[in-house]
């Protein structure tokens, strides 16, 4: 069985978004593992870019300071290494196209392959445009994780048929950030995915507390979280590790209730 599937297999998943290189290489070593420490079940790392467009301030914001301190997309490979070796929980990139393809695909692909990653998010190429990317990530044991969103409508069942490791959800529209109120019936997304797909589905964009993050893991299969734990990471800089670490353990604590 792959970890991904592993992760979902007993129990609702947290996942949990840190962006790699804020504010250096060490801190966010140091953070994800406080964060799997603390009942993350998985974890993504986000490969920072220049032009993260699905992105509000807060992970637009994280992903220029680490582009500041100097992150290569080698210096993520050299941390993943590292993280696989104290870590058997799901490891996945978040990133965007052109980062893969300024690196080239098949070659990026096997150095995520070897430093143990199961599966990459790429919000910028729909579905129609995944076949540049899928197959040298599936070559190398790699799933290409598909998205929904509110406005995906009548191309859900056929991305869902098609879908790998688990779909992400997108709770609402517009760019990443907390959000007050999710108003997206998530419920219903979940229910038109089953009719074509038992690949789970984790609810992002917008969760930030451990009452939306119950409320979401009710209606999907995973819940994840992104700006709150970057926005920690902004203020607390290198002693982010504990501060991470608490607020993964009540969230995780809220989706696996």
């Amino acid at each position: 069985m792959n970890r991904i599937k592993q992760a979902f297999e007993k129990k609702k998943a947290f996942i949990a978004f840190i962006t790699c290189g804020d504010p250096d290489m060490e801190t966010t070593e140091k953070v994800v593992l406080a964060a799997a420490e603390n009942g993350a079940d998985i974890i993504e790392l986000g490969i920072p870019f220049s032009d993260p467009t699905a992105e509000g301030p807060v992970i637009m914001e994280a992903d220029g300071r680490a582009l500041e301190a100097g992150t290569t997309t080698d210096d993520v490979f050299r941390l993943t290494k590292r993280l696989r070796e104290k870590l058997d929980i799901p490891l996945l990139y978040m990133t965007y196209a052109n980062v893969i393809f300024s690196y080239g695909t098949e070659r990026f692909a096997e150095r995520a392959g070897e430093a143990g990653i199961d599966g990459v998010i790429l919000p910028d190429v729909p579905f129609e445009e995944k076949e540049e990317f899928e197959p040298a990530f599936s070559a190398c044991g790699i799933d290409l994780i598909s998205m929904i969103a509110p406005t995906s409508e009548n191309r859900i069942l056929k991305i869902s048929s098609e879908a790998k490791g688990f779909l992400y959800l997108v709770s609402s529209l517009g760019v990443t950030g907390t959000r007050t109120n999710i108003t997206t019936d998530i419920g219903a997304m979940t229910a038109l995915v089953r009719k074509s797909s038992s690949v789970p589905c984790a609810v992002g964009f917008g969760i930030s507390t451990p009452e939306q993050a119950e409320k979401m893991a009710g209606l999907a299969d995973g819940v994840i979280v992104g700006s709150a734990i970057v926005k920690i990471i902004a203020a607390c800089g290198r002693e982010s590790a504990e501060p991470v670490g608490q607020y993964v353990r009540q969230m995780a604590d809220a989706v696996h209730r």
